[in-house]
């Protein structure tokens, strides 16, 4: 007789999830930390250098640690998603932060989720996520009260460049979510590609408007290796790796963590104080990216944890020829 089918333990499903989630927040705390190093380490006035430093060499890295080049399609799959990711985002989110009070900007990239809830209904065929929408919604109230100060002002440059970056990577994240990831290539060679496309984008931005810093220093090369190492390479395989395992939405809402790492990191080294107000807001952030992260109804139309399948990837053959 066969033997009957094990079923896995209980709870197993739902720990795995857990750990993947906390794999991938990990990527937003680290990205919080970019503002501390920059205004810290790094030589002030070269914004994009640092960005092209940030992505770049990661990529390169990566590159020669996959041994993996795209193929077919994710030719050009991976220099839109690089320049969505990278390529635009970076300069779209220096030119909000040149044009608008930190905590305005950071409140506008907060809107991420929200954007990444609706295109995940057009893109994606889901069914709108409600109560990940009203999440969002508390968490931009959360980061807005953490990081705006009285005396924010508009800027409609600004403004604009905001909200085009946020909605640039979560239309990349939607799409990275849509294409899925090439059979046999792992987390760390699809963020290489990635990377690496959107260091390129960056290189031409680079020598077009600004170039390199006339010195850099000790402190400098430490800034620039923890960008690129953690804030690059490792954080963006985390994070590709995130969104092909969870929900989308529920993904989208751990950026949330960067502005509130960002401000911890602010009273911890820099002797920033919370305000009462602060506090709550921060307080609102957490409550709505950790509630995002609950699962909401089944429904026959919502997304599974697997990629979708995708014809212009390799075949087992072509994996291990």
């Amino acid at each position: 007789m066969p033997r009957p089918l094990r079923t896995p333990f209980p709870g197993t499903a739902s720990a795995t999830i857990r750990g993947d989630t906390v794999l991938t927040a990990l990527t937003p705390i680290v990205w919080g930390t970019t503002y501390l190093v920059t205004s810290e380490l790094l030589p002030p006035g070269h914004p994009l250098f640092a960005a092209l430093m940030r992505a770049l060499p990661a990529g390169l890295l990566a590159l020669l640690l996959a041994r993996t080049l795209p193929r077919g399609a994710w030719w050009w799959r991976s220099l839109v998603l690089g320049t969505l990711n990278i390529g635009a985002f970076f300069p779209l989110l220096f030119i909000a932060a040149e044009e608008l009070p930190g905590g305005v900007a950071a409140t506008l990239a907060a809107i991420q989720p929200l954007v990444v809830a609706l295109l995940a209904v057009v893109v994606l065929a889901e069914p709108p996520s409600w109560g990940r929408i009203l999440w969002g919604l508390a968490g931009v109230a959360g980061v807005a009260l953490v990081v705006l100060g009285p005396g924010a002002g508009l800027s409609l440059l600004g403004v604009v460049a905001g909200l085009l970056g946020a909605s640039a990577t979560a239309l990349g994240i939607v799409l990275t979510k849509h294409w899925g990831q090439p059979v046999g290539v792992g987390p760390v060679g699809f963020a290489g590609w990635q990377l690496t496309a959107g260091g390129l984008v960056m290189l031409l931005l680079t020598a077009a408007f600004e170039g390199a810093p006339a010195r850099i220093d000790a402190p400098a090369i430490g800034g620039y290796l923890w960008l690129g190492l953690l804030g690059g390479l490792l954080a963006y395989s985390l994070w590709f790796r995130g969104i092909a395992r969870l929900p989308v939405t529920a993904t989208a809402l751990l950026v949330l963590l960067s502005p509130l790492t960002a401000a911890v990191l602010g009273m911890v080294v820099l002797g920033e104080r919370f305000t009462p107000v602060q506090a709550l807001g921060f307080a609102l952030a957490l409550i709505a990216l950790t509630a995002g992260q609950l699962p909401g109804r089944p429904t026959a139309r919502a997304s599974t944890l697997k990629p979708m399948p995708d014809r212009s990837t390799p075949t087992a053959q072509e994996v291990t020829s």
